[in-house]
């Protein structure tokens, strides 16, 4: 049975909407995430909208709910209403290719967790998977937003001080020299090199180095190489080790995995909000299971329950892969070098109702 099956007929009444917006800054950027609640029945879901910009939080928090969400019928015919309602009717978002997606959801996580709630299960009861424990890395950039410094390895041996077993997945920067990598070789810790080539125009964009992409290659021969900037000058240096290449950005959709260089990937990052409607997620999840290609999980700097969510779809779909899901406390530069951060794998920690991770 497909997963989706599991639950597009849970019943599902929905009567009132609300938002909790929610903040936090990492050096000069400063990140807004908006907590979607509906309610209805006695119970409430939730869910996290995790759009980036931050001029779409604040119009949805000013603006208030959409029309049209009060529903009575089952979960799928939810979702399907919500094909017809513009969440964003304070004004179009900043980047409709993905901001929708984003939006959505979050409105269809809150109505699962909702849906499951009224009907006195949770999620994994309901697919009839066992969560296990949950294999997690800590992703991070080596220099701060706003930083003149350049990178550094210390952030990565003060967290590595006070958890000894932490894995990294690492964002490259073109200031990484041949001493800088070698001590990060050094550590045997770095799972994966998240080398951004799909942003343009964001904080996190980095220019494509051919000469960096050997030198990876070379320095780090087990880790995942992940979402390269593929032309005609690092096609050649990627060919004889696309086996080790794996996609977050692009991937939307089952049609994004198939389109992509080197189709089918041994490996790929399923990173739920990228995907919107919660069939569309389920339907990644089979087709990897299906074909044998290995998933990750991954995050969007959740504040608030988004980030419980996608650690409790990675106990329950791919808990031993390298999932950049950390508990949130590992993005936070002084916590992260503080004892009391649970260390990996993470213990289960699901709710008996509903779609939340209660940890």
């Amino acid at each position: 049975m497909a997963s989706y099956d599991a639950i597009r007929e849970l019943p599902l009444v929905v009567e009132e909407c609300a938002f909790e917006g929610l903040d936090i800054a990492f050096g000069d950027f400063e990140r807004l995430t908006t907590v979607v609640k509906l309610r209805g029945g006695g119970e409430e879901g939730v869910g996290e909208d995790v759009v980036y910009d931050a001029v779409d939080h604040i119009g949805q928090q000013t603006h208030g709910p959409p029309e049209g969400l009060a529903h009575a019928g089952t979960f799928e015919e939810f979702s399907k209403r919500l094909d017809g309602i513009d969440l964003f009717p304070a004004g179009a978002p900043e980047r409709a290719d993905v901001s929708r997606d984003y939006r959505r959801w979050a409105f269809e996580s809150a109505a699962l967790d909702l849906a499951l709630r009224q009907a006195g299960t949770n999620l994994a009861a309901a697919l009839g998977r066992e969560p296990r424990p949950l294999n997690f890395v800590n992703s991070m950039r080596l220099a701060s937003f706003g930083d003149d410094g350049g990178s550094s390895i210390e952030p990565l041996l003060q967290r590595l001080a006070v958890y000894p077993t932490l894995r990294f997945k690492l964002d490259p920067f073109n200031d990484w020299d041949d001493d800088l990598i070698a001590a990060l070789v050094a550590t045997g810790a770095v799972d994966s090199l998240d080398l951004k080539g799909f942003y343009k125009g964001t904080p996190v964009d980095v220019i494509t180095d051919p000469g960096l992409y050997a030198k990876l290659i070379d320095a780090f021969p087990d880790a995942w190489l992940e979402d390269p900037d593929v032309n005609a000058e690092t096609k050649p240096l990627l060919d004889p080790v696309s086996e080790r290449v794996t996609w977050d950005a692009p991937i939307h959709s089952i049609a994004d995995i198939e389109a992509m260089p080197w189709s089918p990937p041994r490996t790929v990052n399923v990173k739920p909000s990228r995907f919107g409607p919660i069939s569309n997620l389920f339907a990644a999840y089979d087709y990897c299971e299906e074909r044998g290609i290995g998933a990750y999980g991954g995050g969007q700097s959740e504040l608030g329950p988004g980030r419980g969510q996608i650690q409790y779809l990675a106990s329950i779909f791919h808990p031993d892969t390298p999932n950049d899901v950390a508990p949130s406390g590992y993005n936070d530069p002084e916590q992260a070098t503080r004892p009391g951060l649970p260390s990996s794998p993470l213990a289960p920690a699901i709710d008996p109702l509903g779609f939340r991770w209660a940890g």
